[in-house]
């Protein structure tokens, strides 16, 4: 069995768009989709669309790893052939994108796969090129580490993960931080399906820039104290600027992008700035939904 949960607030037109885009592909199990929302007018438009080809779950609107848990918790099986997919109701998947994620699972040491998010956003904007600058960089050592069996972080907006190996994650980081943690700590290995593409509309002003990445570097942070063995992992500060020395002559193309990329080394500084000013006031990571960080709402144009 395949369960898809695709987690949304507030999305209807969109993630009926991500719906769609698993419903077209072949998938070769018995599958559900399951879109988990707080909103009851999301869940009559999307039963009007969809009828029974999916399961609506009425979040309580207590967070987004709250509602996942009580999820993980429902459908929890001792069978680690079942499969698991997270994803988001802002993305949309590519046609391939679950046979790509089912083929590494073959591999009975895989517990955990990711997927690789492409940016919808325009390259000739800074922030869209922000958003193509981190996520090549991104798509590169995912691949390179996973290659290597290593170790590395992956991405909420698309992995999947054997049932039968946690019934839940700690809440007070997010579960793309926390749950490859727990799984490699059993003993279990990362697998990057490049190919398992997820199309994603980043942030497009720097507020909403630095929020995000504010709130990923506290979740990652928050690691410290919920787990006793952490994994080597590449996105600490210093890491992040070796990475961004390292794709700094070959990822721009022209002389704008080069100032974009200077340009944001600090901003990344500035970002973990504010993450540690906000934990030394007391403001760490809260499980939340992306309505409540940014005034702008990534899914409006597809909405």
């Amino acid at each position: 069995m395949i369960h898809i949960i695709i987690a949304s607030y507030n999305e209807p037109k969109s993630t009926e768009k991500a719906v769609n885009a698993f419903l077209n592909q072949n998938i070769p199990k018995p599958f559900e989709i399951i879109v988990s929302d707080p909103f009851p007018e999301v869940e009559e438009y999307l039963v009007d669309k969809f009828s029974k080809k999916i399961r609506f779950f009425q979040d309580p609107d207590e967070g987004k790893s709250f509602a996942l848990n009580m999820i993980l918790e429902e459908i929890y099986s001792e069978n680690k052939n079942d499969i698991i997919i997270f994803t988001d109701g802002d993305v949309y998947i590519s046609e391939n994108a679950v046979k790509e994620i089912l083929d590494k699972f073959k591999n009975p040491e895989i517990g955990l796969v990711c997927g690789h998010p492409v940016s919808l956003n325009s390259r000739n904007e800074k922030y869209g090129y922000y958003s193509h600058l981190f996520f090549d960089e991104m798509n590169l050592t995912r691949k390179k580490l996973s290659e290597k069996k290593e170790f590395f972080e992956v991405s909420g907006y698309l992995f999947a993960i054997r049932n039968g190996i946690i019934k839940n994650f700690p809440v007070e980081s997010s579960e793309d931080n926390i749950i490859p943690i727990l799984l490699w700590n059993k003993g279990y290995k990362l697998s990057y399906a490049e190919e398992a593409k997820v199309y994603v509309l980043n942030p497009q002003n720097e507020k909403d820039w630095l929020t995000q990445k504010k709130r990923n570097i506290k979740g990652h942070l928050a690691l410290e104290k919920l787990v006793d063995k952490i994994p080597k992992r590449k996105n600490t500060f210093l890491q992040e600027a070796f990475r961004g020395f390292k794709i700094m002559f070959r990822h721009p193309k022209n002389f704008k992008e080069f100032f974009w990329l200077i340009n944001s080394a600090f901003l990344r500084l500035k970002a973990w700035k504010l993450a540690k000013k906000d934990l030394k006031k007391g403001k760490e990571y809260k499980d939340g939904w992306r309505g409540y960080e940014g005034t702008t709402d990534s899914t409006k144009p597809l909405d």
